[in-house]
Parts: C-alpha cells; structure tokens; sequence
C-alpha cells in the first residue's frame, strides 16, 4: 500500500464549506480501482492549510486508473474551487 499526501490550502474563511465539499468527493475515491483509504486533516499550525491523504494499492492506481476516472473530474470540480494555490501531491510508503 501506498499513501497519496496532497497539501491543500484555501481560504480559512471557507473552512466549513471546503470539508462539506470534499466530504461530497469522498465517495468518488471510494469506487475507484485501488482505493484503500480516505482523510483528509487540517495543519494546526496554519488554519489554510490540509492534508489530504488516500491510500491506494499501487502508485499507478492513483496517477493513472483514478486520473483517467470521471471521480476525479468530480473531486476538482467539488473541491478545486476552494483552492487557493495548486496542490502539491507525493507519494510515500511504509518503511516500518
């Protein structure tokens, strides 16, 4: 398994309305090919900013089977409106 972390940051200010929206999203992952898991946490230190952090099988679930899915065309459209820069995504795995 693999983790997709991509750090989020919008407008404090649409905080509740941001979680609403991706909340909507989160069934979108759900059905796609690969998806393990979902949450999405917000940075204390700064109020703006989110990590958004999926679990997948394989990096190549998440970059190419869920990119050419209609999910993500629904996770931009529910969720980009709110960003206030482009998000930055990595990937990671477990060492121990």
């Amino acid at each position: 398994m693999i983790h997709e972390i991509a750090s989020l940051t919008i407008d404090p200010a649409r905080s509740a309305a941001f979680e609403a929206a991706v909340a909507r999203a989160r069934p979108f992952f759900a059905v796609a090919d690969g998806f393990l898991s979902f949450g999405l946490q917000r940075v204390i230190e700064n109020p703006a900013r989110y990590q958004l952090i999926v679990g997948w099988d394989s990096v190549e679930a998440h970059m190419v089977r869920f990119r050419a899915s209609p999910g993500l065309q629904e996770w931009r459209r529910l969720a980009g409106p709110f960003f206030v820069e482009p998000p930055s995504v990595i990937h990671v795995a477990a060492i121990i």
